[in-house]
């Protein structure tokens, strides 16, 4: 059910209907996302002075919503935003054409390489915003991330219920996530865990870097050996905890980056696989499994074919780049 609102007049009250996908969720995180583009300071300012009331009764910053209830919000006037340019019509197909699994709780895709979880910093729509121009009457909110690189099984939230589960368990270490990934070079071990932790900090044009750092949240990432190919190995990565850009950083930190990472990766072996046919960075998220409310949900995720097709390639000319590499550390 999409939450209801009827408008007693233009930026006057509005009284709206809370439905199921709100259920339990607090009256501040609500506003914000009903309230676009309000200043957090005055929502506070609102719920302070009892402006916003449920069910005719004053509501407190941590108040929870249920479903049914009816919250009245007083009239705000936010300023006007340019008017958001639709999505092209070709991205949204490539999403809702991802669909894996769905149910009352959760929306599961095999989100494509290239395409950002969300929108913010330069990407005006995400998967989250793509799903939601095919589905205009349904509530989906983003369960978990991946990067716009990264491909592989990403879930939505139907309900409240779902998404603060099935977020609960992620935060319990109680979720299964496993990706393949491409490690240049060869691993001693064909099966290992890196546990090193790991500090994320922002550079000043925004961008996120992590790196290993005594000061840094704990993080243990499991490898395991699926296959081998000249010049690199295919591994299956487990995470025993989720940190940011984990993987890529604790694959770079044993000396074995990942293919095609732009930022903690090899540039010059990026290049040779970019003129071998590898466009970007090889990370899939291949499998998620978690238990809630008594079920077992389990989505999977084949390699994509862009992929499969580098590692065709890198199987027959692989052979030739490390004899290359060889002959280069001769000469030298």
């Amino acid at each position: 059910m999409q939450t209801a609102t009827s408008h007693d007049a233009p930026h006057g009250v509005r009284q709206v209907e809370i439905g199921p996908e709100r259920d339990g969720q607090r009256i501040d995180n609500a506003l914000v996302t009903l309230l676009k583009g309000v200043p957090k300071s005055m929502i506070y300012r609102l719920l302070r002075t009892g402006q916003v009331r449920v069910n005719g009764k004053r509501a407190k910053p941590d108040t929870r919503l249920a479903d049914g209830d009816t919250l009245r919000i007083p009239p705000v006037r936010v300023a006007e935003r340019p008017e958001e340019r639709a999505p092209a019509s070709g991205l949204v197909a490539s999403v809702a054409d991802a669909i894996i699994f769905e149910d009352k709780h959760f929306l599961v895709i095999d989100k494509p390489a290239g395409v950002a979880s969300h929108g913010g910093s330069g990407v005006s729509h995400g998967a989250i915003e793509l799903l939601r121009a095919t589905r205009p009457q349904e509530h989906l909110e983003l369960v978990h991330r991946l990067d716009r690189d990264t491909s592989g099984v990403l879930v939505f939230a139907r309900t409240r219920a779902g998404l603060t589960g099935l977020q609960a368990a992620i935060r319990a270490g109680e979720v299964t996530k496993q990706y393949l990934c491409l490690m240049l070079g060869h691993p001693s071990k064909a099966k290992f865990d890196v546990n090193a932790p790991l500090l994320k900090s922002v550079l000043q044009g925004g961008e996120r870097m992590v790196r290993v750092a005594d000061n840094g949240k704990p993080s243990l990432t499991f490898f395991r050996e699926m296959e081998q190919y000249p010049s690199a190995r295919l591994m299956q990565a487990t995470l025993g905890t989720g940190r940011t850009h984990q993987i890529r950083v604790h694959a770079a930190h044993i000396g074995h980056p990942l293919a095609g990472d732009p930022k903690y990766g090899d540039r010059e072996m990026n290049k040779r696989y970019r003129e071998m046919g590898l466009n970007r960075m090889f990370l899939h998220a291949s499998h998620m499994s978690f238990d809630l409310d008594g079920r077992a949900y389990s989505f999977s995720a084949p390699l994509p074919q862009d992929l499969k097709d580098f590692l065709d390639v890198l199987a027959v000319k692989g052979k030739r780049l490390v004899w290359m590499q060889e002959k280069s550390r001769i000469d030298f």
